[in-house]
């Protein structure tokens, strides 16, 4: 909390948030994702932490310029969780293409076989990590900027794991109901099954390369 105002009070840059282009069309993702709930998801879910995120920096912005502290504290869970899910869903949409699946490459799979051994051991551990989160969150594949291994990590509702556990975000399964629950209802695990075939391994690839560089 300590080191969230901190960076809340160094102030906000004087733009809005806006929701980023959807990079393929609603229904690209079918048969593992529906156009429904791409739709849903993008449009009212995503669209929604946007809106809200503004708002609430609009407010802390007027709390602070008061010295209003007690509304400052009032806001920063506010901001953290619909800045979060604005974080992690535009994330998300780019770990995810119409043409993609099959196995990561390069660096990445070098990576993969380092921490977990075979890639197989990752979907498995991974996808284990996303059906059991209980109630709503996030699984993770991210980068330790530490120890320079790779880290499997669950986040509970909209927290963005780099903030939350220091962890660079390469890979995320979304476990909210939203994310899935029109098409799979209550079966996430065959949810989480099915996005396999769909995940950008050159862009999970590419923030890997990006975050080695950085780290």
């Amino acid at each position: 909390m300590r080191i969230l105002l901190n960076n809340l009070n160094k102030g906000f840059n004087r733009y809005k948030h806006t929701l980023p282009n959807l990079p393929y069309d609603f229904n690209a993702l079918e048969p593992t994702i529906s156009s429904e709930i791409m739709k849903l998801h993008y449009e009212k879910h995503h669209a929604a932490y946007v809106n809200n995120l503004n708002i609430a920096e609009e407010k802390y912005e007027d709390a602070k310029s008061k010295k209003d502290l007690s509304a400052m504290i009032a806001l920063t869970p506010v901001i953290k969780f619909n800045g979060g899910g604005h974080i992690n869903h535009s994330i998300f949409w780019k770990n995810l293409s119409p043409n993609d699946g099959g196995e990561p490459k390069g660096k990445l799979l070098e990576a993969i076989k380092h921490d977990f051994g075979t890639f197989d051991n990752l979907k498995q551990h991974m996808s284990t990590a996303a059906v059991g989160i209980m109630g709503s969150g996030w699984a993770w594949l991210g980068f330790n900027p530490i120890n320079h291994h790779l880290q499997i990590a669950t986040c509970r509702n909209q927290d963005p794991l780099q903030a939350t556990l220091g962890l660079k975000p390469l890979l995320g399964i979304d476990v909210w109901e939203h994310a899935y629950y029109l098409q799979y209802k209550n079966v996430r695990p065959d949810y989480v099954k099915a996005i396999w075939n769909k995940i950008n391994w050159k862009f999970v690839n590419d923030q890997y390369e990006l975050s080695l560089k950085q780290k």
